[in-house]
């Protein structure tokens, strides 16, 4: 990747409200954050923060299916989180959630013709791919960290997930 490339991704997130970037391609590997976390529960006054590269940023993208429940100190609960809190929270105590890695669209199939990787009552396995979330025209594969039933599945196909966000109860 060149300056140049850098370059046009920082201007369009800076004008995109998106608060968390990553882009794989090939070996190259790179994440941005913009704002504290606070940032994402309430909107800062003072107009957009610096974006900031994070220290080990190739650890984290290789990970991140691995690293997402990890976050369980994470960000503040986004708007679309507090309202799905009710109907989840009784659910994340009887099973493993598997959250968002990133910000995207949910698809449930690789194409709008194919069946769902996975439905309610499906029996999955450890790296098992169950969703796709689009980024910026870069589909990435969600697979599951654990073997187990599919109990819930929080997200309609199509819609915008946040990072962080429960997509499935695993059990």
């Amino acid at each position: 990747m060149n300056p140049d490339d850098l370059k046009q991704i920082l201007a369009a997130l800076t004008n995109a409200d998106v608060r968390e970037f990553a882009l794989r391609t090939g070996s190259f590997d790179l994440q941005l954050k913009r704002g504290p976390q606070a940032a994402l529960a309430a909107p800062a006054a003072s107009g957009p923060a610096p974006f900031a590269a994070p220290s080990a940023p190739a650890p984290q993208l290789a990970d991140a299916p691995a690293s997402a429940p990890a976050t369980t100190a994470g960000p503040a609960p986004t708007a679309t989180e507090a309202a799905a809190a009710p109907t989840s929270a009784p659910a994340a105590s009887k099973g493993t959630p598997v959250k968002a890695p990133i910000v995207g669209t949910f698809y449930s199939a690789s194409s709008p013709d194919a069946p769902a990787y996975v439905k309610v009552g499906d029996t999955v396995s450890a790296g098992q791919v169950l969703c796709i979330i689009e980024a910026m025209k870069l589909m990435n594969e969600i697979e599951a960290e654990t073997g187990g039933v599919v109990r819930e599945i929080l997200v309609k196909n199509a819609e915008p997930v946040e990072y962080g966000q429960t997509l499935f109860i695993i059990e």
